[in-house]
């Protein structure tokens, strides 16, 4: 009996991964996002810009360089929008994150902050944004962080809901919650920890440390410096890099990509089973049948 409910549950578990648009609270856990929303839309400032080019490559602009790019109430709304838009891009491969004029982003803007002064205008706040970041992160598509400039607050824990995160030579990383007197509440804890282990994470966090280019690529927060600080060639670099991880199918693609992310939410049980059910969605498919047709050329 044990045993059959045990199955059940890895079952139902498993099968919520395989869909797109979940998040991890609702009104059952005393979330109500049309509050939260008509709360946001009060503080306007900035847009979330989406690009899609014809290659499958996403660009996510966070554009309000008057305030270093931090996200104002709308800005956060419009992230979900473009999160959602993404989700229902069939083409896509791979999105990049960056921010407008050379910066990535200081974090939430500070006249939000002030005005949800609360603690349950925080709780909302967090469980809206982690939302918004758990769906980002649950994207069928390889996601990498530019990191122009800094990336500081909220900013630092968005590079952490990226797969990658890339760094020009003169940018930082630096979670400064410790100074604002909160901890991260965006997911960027539990992420950060997954990403560096606990003890660089516990250093990082309690210190404010900032992560230079150097001491990124040292402790793993980061795959690798590009050789430019320039905006526009800088993205082309990252553009470059990211290419040689999305050649193929989109499908094929995009169902690597949900493979690898249910290993990181599931058990193993449910993430074998996730992995065998991904298979019958490839195997015997277009790419594969194509790949078989050619099999000769890869014994040469």
């Amino acid at each position: 009996m044990a045993t059959s409910l045990l199955k059940t549950s890895l079952s139902s578990r498993t099968k919520l991964l395989h869909q797109t648009g979940l998040s991890l609270y609702n009104t059952s856990h005393g979330f109500h996002e049309e509050e939260v929303k008509k709360k946001l839309q009060q503080f306007a400032g900035g847009s979330v810009d989406l690009q899609k080019e014809e290659n499958g490559i996403g660009i996510l602009t966070l554009n309000n360089p008057s305030k270093m790019n931090a996200f104002s109430g709308v800005m956060m709304l419009q992230l979900l929008e473009k999160v959602i838009e993404l989700e229902n891009w069939t083409e896509g491969k791979g999105v990049i994150v960056r921010g407008a004029n050379n910066t990535f982003s200081s974090g939430s803007d500070l006249n939000a902050v002030k005005a949800l002064g609360t603690p349950e205008d925080g709780v909302a706040l967090c469980m809206y944004m982690q939302n918004t970041l758990t769906r980002f992160m649950r994207l069928p598509l390889v996601s990498v962080a530019l990191v122009q400039g800094r990336a500081l607050g909220g900013g630092a824990e968005f590079t952490t809901a990226c797969d990658f995160r890339l760094m020009t030579p003169e940018s930082e990383i630096r979670f400064v919650h410790k100074e604002m007197g909160i901890i991260p509440s965006w997911g960027g804890t539990t992420r950060l920890v997954e990403i560096i282990g606990s003890r660089q994470a516990l250093k990082i966090l309690t210190g404010a440390l900032k992560l230079d280019p150097k001491k990124a690529l040292d402790i793993g927060m980061v795959e690798e410096v590009l050789q430019s600080s320039d905006e526009t060639q800088s993205l082309q670099e990252a553009r470059e890099w990211l290419q040689q991880f999305i050649k193929g199918p989109p499908h094929v693609i995009r169902t690597l990509k949900k493979s690898v992310s249910s290993v990181k939410e599931l058990c193993i049980e449910e993430a074998l089973e996730m992995e065998k059910d991904l298979v019958g969605t490839v195997w015997g498919g277009p790419a594969n049948l194509e790949a078989i047709a050619r099999r000769g050329k890869f014994n040469k």
